[in-house]
């Protein structure tokens, strides 16, 4: 099953041209300038990716780019994305996204590479957070916990306390703080700044930390 990125905005809703590509989360590390100053950056394995459909407004009513990323075999395919990816005559992809009102000027079945950016660029990273499972209410929402153990009390340091009233409203209110699924969200860090590019390697290495584990799939766009 592909894996399909939400795009920036909704139909009907008018927004810059950009230029996007799909990547893979490799890491942070550190870097030096040449006065010393330390910057931690995250290296991402940004394309290539291939251009799978050019949508018009004539077409279909608006202007969107289709960018695919990542070989994917044929075996794990079924026989409509193997005749999809056919037409731009590449392999079948794992990573589809869709970029509307893109910058990129490519015909179906091109390739880009991370020289679509340049470095001192400013760029968002759009990801997936890592997942945390249940969690209580400190973690979750930065409770204290009820403080010391005085009293007789035991077991309760980590407890959410009341969560309501008893006859006024006897109910619990909508949007009240306590343990529940927490992570696995879609995140867009914006204010990055493009500090390195390594276009031999496909890596692009960006300031401050981006969402999601090691491997996982990011969108950076401009």
């Amino acid at each position: 099953m592909n894996i399909h990125l939400p795009f920036r905005g909704s139909a009907g809703y008018k927004q810059d041209t950009m230029k996007s590509i799909i990547g893979k989360k490799i890491g942070m590390t550190s870097i030096f300038d040449a006065s010393g100053k330390q910057t931690a950056v995250t290296i991402i394995e940004a394309g290539p990716c291939v251009v799978t459909q050019k949508k018009t407004v004539e077409t279909d009513g608006y202007n969107a780019l289709q960018i695919a990323f990542g070989d994917k075999k044929e075996k794990h395919s079924v026989k409509a994305e193997i005749n999809h990816f056919a037409k731009a005559q590449t392999s079948p992809k794992k990573i589809v996204q869709e970029i509307r009102d893109s910058e990129i000027d490519k015909n179906v079945g091109e390739t880009f590479t991370v020289d679509i950016f340049a470095e001192g660029d400013d760029v968002e990273v759009v990801g997936t957070t890592k997942g945390k499972g249940f969690q209580g209410v400190v973690k979750r929402h930065g409770f204290k916990g009820v403080g010391g153990q005085s009293h007789g009390q035991h077991d309760r340091s980590r407890a959410p306390g009341s969560i309501g009233n008893s006859s006024d409203a006897s109910r619990v209110f909508k949007g009240m703080r306590m343990g529940g699924r927490m992570g696995q969200d879609r995140v867009t860090m914006k204010g990055l700044k493009v500090v390195k590019i390594f276009a031999e390697k496909n890596y692009i290495l960006v300031s401050g930390s981006v969402p999601g584990h090691n491997g996982s799939i990011v969108l950076i766009q401009k």
